[in-house]
């Protein structure tokens, strides 16, 4: 589990912001869980043979006796808020969420016991027109945080009823390398056989290459959903590749599944996941209901960010240096107005006295462009002393009526 340090935090709220902002503008509303939750909401969602029950969750009993876990993801928690809350019936609805979540991981680049992620659900449309408009509006977030090298992967695993007979040829298939498998993927095609499918042993992968594949099971519904996620994503000129080996670790995902991957990140490769899971609903005790959805990695994405140069600024744009009796009051003043008359700008006000020697390198520090220089010499005349920093340019004395239109001008040209 890691610190998010002051110099990280700017690329963070801007994948935030813009997060917000796409979601926002396709009707999603935000719902907040608690990080805690019953133990029954994960392992009844999520499926008791899945690694992330058995080894990864973060497990305890509370005072009273009741098993109580961490979230180690949020789709099964929002399916449950929306259940207790009475919000499915009004369908369909659109919900996003953003927080952290807990595995115990092995730590690796890209992967920690504490990450966290932006997700959003759609209740009550069984079409793929919704799928699609989910992919459309991640490929949309995409762009606007300037990532390139991001490949959207799809399959379809059908219903309950082809994903059981696909289950059962595959495991006759592989039951004869059963001795040559290593002992993780002997109990992997004992327990949850399709996650055999993302394994990462060269040899299973080998073995894997001539093994049957999901599609071939699949029925009319099913090619039809699947064919019309494809037909929507050519319409809309979304690139992508259909991976027959692509599962999700989780149970409860039926018909579309999907990953945006990258190669700028090593081993972990995906940045956001998702797809359909008609069945989880009734698994938490409501009534059959379609639904899907997706989840992103933030620390993956904030990561891919940093590669590509994306981090806002954090730096002030102005750092107001003052000394003598009247002048330090006095440029709390000035730092106030100049915040009040441009939400925009940035003002740093020294903190803890000292000389302007003193005050010069902690706005250098700082990175501001500009120190505004405010002495009692200053205060008497009702001017500002302007000092570039980062430019070789004179000093500029500005009274303080004027500074308001100085830095419109100067925002206007930076």
């Amino acid at each position: 589990m890691h610190d998010i340090p002051p110099a990280e935090i700017a690329t963070w709220q801007r994948f935030e912001r813009e997060a917000r902002a796409v979601l926002g503008g396709y009707g999603f509303e935000e719902i907040r869980t608690p990080i805690v939750e019953k133990t029954e909401v994960f392992t009844r969602a999520i499926g008791e043979a899945t690694d992330v029950v058995e080894k990864e969750m973060y497990t305890f009993e509370d005072r009273n006796g009741d098993s109580l876990s961490l979230r180690p993801e949020g789709t099964a928690g929002v399916v449950r808020a929306a259940l207790q809350n009475g919000l499915l019936y009004a369908a369909p609805i659109r919900l996003w969420y953003m927080g952290p979540m807990f595995r115990h991981e092995r730590p690796q680049k890209g992967r920690t016991r504490q990450f966290h992620q932006v997700g959003a659900e759609v209740f009550g449309a069984p079409g793929p027109d919704v799928d699609v408009e989910l992919l459309a509006m991640g490929e949309r977030l995409w762009k606007r945080l300037g990532l390139a090298d991001v490949t959207l992967e799809l399959n379809s695993l059908g219903n309950a009823d082809e994903r059981a007979a696909y289950r059962e040829a595959l495991v006759d298939y592989m039951a004869a390398f059963r001795d040559e498998l290593a002992d993780d993927a002997r109990e992997r095609l004992e327990r949850n056989p399709l996650r055999i499918l993302d394994s990462k042993d060269p040899a299973v992968r080998e073995r894997l290459e001539n093994a049957p594949v999901l599609t071939d099971f699949l029925g009319d519904e099913s090619r039809a959903h699947f064919d019309g996620l494809r037909d929507r994503l050519d319409r809309l000129g979304i690139e992508y590749r259909v991976n027959p080996r692509l599962v999700r670790g989780l149970d409860y995902y039926c018909h579309t599944v999907f990953e945006w991957v990258t190669t700028s990140l090593g081993a972990q490769g995906t940045i956001c996941a998702g797809g359909r899971y008609d069945g989880l609903v009734e698994l938490q005790g409501g009534k059959p209901w379609p639904a899907t959805g997706f989840a992103m990695g933030a620390e993956r994405i904030v990561a891919l960010m940093n590669d590509a140069a994306e981090t806002a600024p954090t730096a002030p744009h102005a750092y107001v240096v003052a000394v003598g009796d009247e002048a330090a009051p006095e440029a709390m003043v000035l730092a106030e107005r100049l915040r009040d008359a441009n939400e925009a700008l940035r003002v740093q006000l020294n903190a803890g006295g000292g000389s302007f020697k003193a005050q010069f390198k902690r706005a250098d520090r700082s990175g501001a462009p500009l120190a505004l220089v405010l002495g009692d010499d200053e205060v008497a005349s009702g001017t500002v002393a302007i000092k570039h920093l980062r430019e070789d340019r004179p000093q500029e004395t500005v009274s303080r009526e004027q500074l308001d239109k100085w830095f419109d001008a100067w925002l206007a040209s930076a």
